[in-house]
């Protein structure tokens, strides 16, 4: 008898990373039978991720509204995802992350005593409000989760000091990694024409992502100033920065960012956009938690614009640098890594810590055993 999988994700990032899982589940059609459902946390860039993948959702809460509240949110996605979830009666519940969307449909999940599954399990910051919420949000998924697929041994560690039973652990790898190899192409043409004008500039190419809430007011403001201080130096630089949505990050990337002729302020673009810009760029500042993932696939170098991180792995490959958030430190390292070839090539040639391409078979395979559809459990991602 098929088993029934209900899948929920409801922001970019997520889909991004879920995907692969979506299309390894439907490989094995003889084993699951499978339902997409999206909350729409985000939206537009949401649906641009189904539509990179070929999936399309068989449930769409369309929750997302302007200046939507965390309070909000979370009280409507479980609101609609409890009705969806007593209808259909799935034998398990896959969730990714750290999301909203992630906390509310393990939660529903757990009202129904339907079994989860945590893709990207026990990742830590171990401070409550760094970052903000998704800090909270993965510790109450874990709670929650009964089958704990974690990216690294790092993650696993994590979760059995907190007392998890290492028998419901599994190491995958990061299915972050499935998704940026299959979506890197070296004859890609954007969707977005600047990039395709940008990326033949003559002269080194940084991408930058800033968008957190825990970084809003003076620590943005901090890091825009070294931005702006990196491309006033460097006069082979170009740096492109595709602007969150956020009215905020708007106001205040416009205002401090705007009319310098190196620093290219986009719109958002589309994930296998921003995938093939990462891997054609020089280096990557961010204060993005994904990217730390993507960013090692291509050997490219990352300042990490934040000061904690739960990907530590990154950190003590040389993969990442953790910056902080502060003008001078973000600029100092900046500077190094244009100016400093050795160093950049040492953080270049770092290992990719994350994952080998595979995550996504892993993660499937162990669902089957854990259903009694195949007799042996894959071998566990080896870092």
């Amino acid at each position: 008898m098929k088993r029934k999988i209900m899948i929920i994700f409801g922001t970019r990032p997520e889909a991004t990373k879920m995907c692969p899982v979506v299309q390894e589940l439907r490989h094995h059609h003889e084993w699951f039978e499978t339902k997409v459902v999206v909350t729409g946390q985000h939206r537009e860039q949401l649906s641009q991720a189904l539509l990179h993948f070929n999936i399309q959702s068989d449930v769409d809460l369309a929750l997302m509204k302007e200046n939507q509240s965390l309070a909000y949110l979370t009280s409507a996605a479980i609101i609609g995802l409890d009705n969806i979830i007593n209808e259909d009666k799935p034998d398990l519940i896959l969730v990714h992350g750290d999301t909203q969307t992630a906390m509310c449909g393990s939660l529903a999940a757990f009202f129904h005593k339907i079994p989860v599954g945590h893709v990207e399990a026990g990742l830590r910051s171990h401070q409550k409000y760094s970052p903000w919420p998704e800090e909270v949000n993965r510790r109450i998924v874990d709670v929650i989760t009964d089958l704990l697929f974690a990216p690294t041994s790092v993650s696993k560690d994590n979760l059995i000091r907190e007392g998890y039973d290492s028998e419901n652990i599994f190491i995958t790898g990061q299915t972050a990694v499935d998704a940026a190899i299959l979506t890197n192409k070296a004859d890609y043409t954007f969707h977005n024409e600047q990039l395709n004008d940008l990326v033949e500039l003559q002269g080194r190419l940084i991408t930058v992502t800033a968008h957190r809430r825990e970084n809003y007011g003076e620590p943005m403001r901090q890091m825009f100033n070294a931005i702006r201080r990196v491309a006033d130096e460097h006069r082979d630089v170009h740096i492109v920065y595709p602007v969150h949505l956020s009215p905020y990050v708007q106001e205040t990337a416009f205002n401090m960012l705007s009319g310098h002729d190196r620093i290219h302020l986009l719109d958002p673009i589309e994930y296998p956009d921003m995938i093939n810009l990462l891997s054609r760029s020089h280096l990557v500042l961010s204060d993005s938690g994904g990217l730390q993932e993507e960013t090692p696939v291509f050997n490219k170098p990352l300042i990490l614009m934040r000061d904690t991180t739960e990907r530590p792995e990154a950190v003590s490959a040389n993969a990442v640098y953790l910056s902080g958030t502060q003008e001078d430190s973000i600029f100092n390292i900046a500077n190094k890594l244009l100016t400093d070839s050795d160093f950049y090539h040492r953080m270049a040639n770092a290992r990719n810590p994350f994952g080998d391409g595979l995550a996504s078979k892993r993660i499937v395979h162990i669902i089957a055993h854990h259903f009694g559809l195949t007799e042996d459990l894959p071998n566990e991602f080896e870092e």
